[in-house]
């Protein structure tokens, strides 16, 4: 399917807005979670708040003009897909340091090129291995390369979640074709609230938090790390597909590394602008190709 250069950099910016809503994720859970609000509690008011914001704001009648079989697919892909994601990297954590694991589950975006280029639904141009070199190695130049011996437990689960991803993504863009960004949204999310709030119940962690701060941060995560990122992740992927969103996508850890930055204090290396503007290289590398190769969806 051909778009035009218009609709291809429209995409591409919603994909970098997507990576920036999704990279607030680690900051703003970090603001939450000191004080002692429990992961499985902030992820369940978060999904269930943004549920029911699309809810309200959503078009629910439509799901009637959607086979059911594909509506339950898509919540599906939310419930078991996007939960077990977070449970594998968050229970990477155990075991391994979150540099190494970024490391690990960035590497996402070749798996999502090989699987492609197996199944011939992507091509793997000389372009996209050139923008695949440029975002790996901005990566792993912004979060180290593992060094010393890993606990193998934690690079299993790390490998595990970045493999899981890079079928989830080419399987969610299969999904929702077809299917309203905003309805698609609604669907995935759902799904994920489900299996959130049961985690959490069969936890004991399903409670109010009662400190205004810590709401306050939840609604920026059903805001901004929820229905911007997943609405904006559906609208650039229907038109870029899997291969070249995986790729653009690898802008989230520079995101992340800003945001510490600034909310958190944290120190901006040289190394974190290197590899921002490898990666930014590589974008407009996904980009230059994206006018002159049709897309694939």
């Amino acid at each position: 399917m051909k778009f035009t250069e218009t609709s291809v950099a429209r995409a591409t910016l919603m994909i970098i807005i997507s990576a920036f809503s999704f990279g607030s994720i680690s900051v703003l859970t970090v603001l939450t979670t000191r004080s002692d609000t429990p992961l499985l509690t902030v992820m369940a008011w978060r999904y269930l708040s943004a549920a029911v914001i699309l809810g309200v704001v959503v078009r629910i009648a439509l799901i009637h003009s959607i086979p059911q079989r594909r509506v339950v697919q898509i919540m599906l892909m939310g419930g078991c897909g996007q939960a077990l994601i977070t449970y594998l990297s968050l229970h990477a954590l155990e075991y391994i340091p979150v540099g190494p694991l970024a490391f690990l589950f960035y590497t996402y975006p070749a798996w999502v090129a090989a699987l492609a280029a197996i199944r011939r639904t992507e091509p793997l141009t000389p372009v996209r291995v050139l923008a695949l070199i440029l975002a790996l190695a901005g990566v792993t130049i912004m979060v180290g390369a593992p060094t010393g011996k890993l606990n193998p437990v934690g690079v299993v689960l790390a490998l595990a979640s970045a493999l899981l991803y890079s079928a989830y993504l080419p399987g969610l863009g299969h999904l929702q074709q077809g299917v309203p960004a905003l309805l698609a949204t609604f669907l995935l999310i759902s799904g994920a609230a489900i299996a959130f709030v049961f985690a959490a119940l069969f936890a004991g962690e399903l409670f109010l938090p009662r400190s205004t701060p810590v709401w306050v941060n939840i609604f920026l995560l059903v805001f901004v790390s929820t229905v911007v990122a997943f609405w904006s992740l559906i609208k650039g992927l229907s038109v870029l597909g899997p291969v070249r969103t995986a790729i653009i996508a690898t802008v989230e850890p520079f995101f992340t590394a800003v945001l510490g930055v600034l909310v958190l204090g944290n120190q901006f290396s040289t190394a974190t602008l290197i590899g921002g503007v490898l990666i930014a290289a590589a974008v407009l590398v996904i980009e230059w190709s994206s006018t002159h190769i049709p897309a694939t969806v």
